[in-house]
C-alpha cells in the first residue's frame, strides 16, 4: 500500500512540473484543486500549493467552507509564518473567508457528529478558529449584503440552535428522571440502615462490620453524586441557549452531569452489594448450596458448568445434522 501511494504521488508531481510549463495551466489544474480541497485530500493540496503558491488563499476558502479539516490543518502548516496574509481577500460577493465560515456546512459533514447540540459545537469550532487565523480588523468587515460574519453565523444557524436546543432538553430531561430516582433509592437506604438501630444508643446495630462500612461510603457518595448530576441537568434545562453556550457551557454541563450519574450508579451497584453480604442467612445459603461443602467435594459449580457446556455441544451437533439433512433433501428434490 506505501509503494502504491509513493508512486501516485511521484505521478502528482510529475504531473505539476509538467503543468507549470503550460500557457493554461491555471484552467488546466482548477478544477483538480478544487475536487481536492473539497472532499480534503492534503497531499495533492500540498503538492499543488508548492508548485502554485497563489492558489494557497482558493484552498483556504473551500477548506473552510466544507469544513476539510485536513486541508485545513495542511495550509496553517504551510502559512504559519504568513498568519494575516489573507485577510483582505475576498470573492465575488465580497465575503471574506470568514463569511464563507459562518455558513451552515455541507449535510454530509453535519452527519458525521451526533446529535444537534454537538453540531452546532463543531460549527462554532470552525468559526472560532478562522476567526483566530484572520486579522482582527477583518471579523467585523462586512460583505455586499451588509452583514459581518457573525450576522451570517446566526442566520444560517438559526434553525440548528433550535435543534441543538430540543436535543439538549429532551437528553437533560430523561437523565433528571435517572438521577432523582437515585436519590430516592439511596436516601431511603441511608436512613433505615441494613439489621437497624439500637434501641438504646441509636447507633447501627451492624457498625463494626466491614461490610457495613462500605455500604455506608458508597450510600453517601452515590446520593452526594447522583444530587450533583441532578443540578447539572438542572442548569441544562434553565440555560440560556446562546450560540457561544454551545462552545463549551452546555457541552461541559452534559459531560460532568452524566460523569456523576454512572458514578452514582455504580455506588449504587456497591451499596447493593454490601448490604447483600451483611445478611448472613444469604451468604449461609449460596455457600451450603454452590460452595464445597463438608465432605470435600468438588464444588456444584463445577457441575452446573460442565453440564452447560455438554447441553451446547449435543445443541451444535445436532443444529449440524440438521444441516447436512436439509441440504441432502434439497439436492433429492427433482429440478
Amino acid at each position: 500500500m506505501e509503494r502504491v501511494c509513493l508512486k501516485e504521488e511521484g505521478y502528482c508531481r510529475k504531473y505539476c512540473y509538467n503543468l507549470s510549463k503550460e500557457d493554461n495551466k491555471e484552467a488546466i489544474y482548477n478544477n483538480a484543486k478544487m475536487t481536492a480541497a473539497r472532499i480534503g485530500i492534503p497531499e495533492v493540496v500540498a503538492l499543488i500549493a508548492v508548485r502554485f503558491p497563489d492558489t494557497i488563499y482558493k484552498f483556504f476558502q473551500v477548506a473552510a467552507e466544507n469544513r476539510s479539516e485536513k486541508v485545513f490543518n495542511t495550509i496553517i502548516y504551510e502559512t504559519r509564518d504568513q498568519e494575516h496574509r489573507y485577510s483582505d481577500l475576498r470573492d465575488s460577493s465580497g465575503n471574506t473567508v470568514l463569511h464563507l465560515v459562518a455558513k451552515l456546512a455541507p449535510p454530509h459533514k453535519l452527519n458525521l457528529v451526533s446529535g444537534a447540540a454537538l453540531q452546532m459545537q463543531r460549527e462554532l469550532q470552525w468559526f472560532k478558529e478562522v476567526e483566530n487565523f484572520v486579522h482582527p480588523y477583518a471579523r467585523e468587515e462586512e460583505n455586499d449584503d451588509g452583514k459581518t460574519p457573525k450576522m451570517v453565523f446566526r442566520e444560517e444557524h438559526k434553525r440548528l440552535k433550535e435543534e441543538g436546543e430540543k436535543w439538549m432538553k429532551d437528553t437533560s430531561n430523561s437523565y433528571i428522571i435517572v438521577a432523582a430516582l437515585i436519590v430516592t433509592v439511596v436516601f431511603a437506604a441511608a436512613i433505615t440502615v441494613p439489621g437497624g438501630n439500637n434501641s438504646n444508643s441509636g447507633y447501627p446495630m451492624l457498625d463494626d462490620k466491614r461490610a457495613f462500612i462500605v455500604f455506608a461510603i458508597s450510600d453517601v457518595g452515590s446520593l452526594f453524586t447522583s444530587i450533583t448530576s441532578l443540578l447539572m441537568f438542572l442548569s441544562i434545562m434553565t440555560s440560556r441557549y446562546a450560540e457561544e453556550d454551545f462552545l463549551y457551557a452546555l457541552p461541559m454541563r452534559l459531560s460532568f452531569g452524566l460523569f456523576t450519574l454512572f458514578v452514582s450508579i455504580i455506588l449504587l451497584m456497591v451499596a447493593f452489594c454490601a448490604s447483600t453480604y451483611l445478611f448472613p442467612l444469604l451468604v449461609a445459603v449460596v455457600s451450603s448450596t454452590y460452595g464445597r461443602g463438608i465432605f470435600y467435594n468438588e464444588p456444584q459449580l463445577k457441575f452446573i458448568f460442565q453440564g452447560c457446556m455438554q447441553l451446547f455441544v449435543i445443541v451444535c451437533i445436532t443444529r449440524e445434522e440438521l444441516k447436512r439433512v436439509y441440504i441432502k433433501e434439497s439436492w433429492a428434490l427433482p429440478k
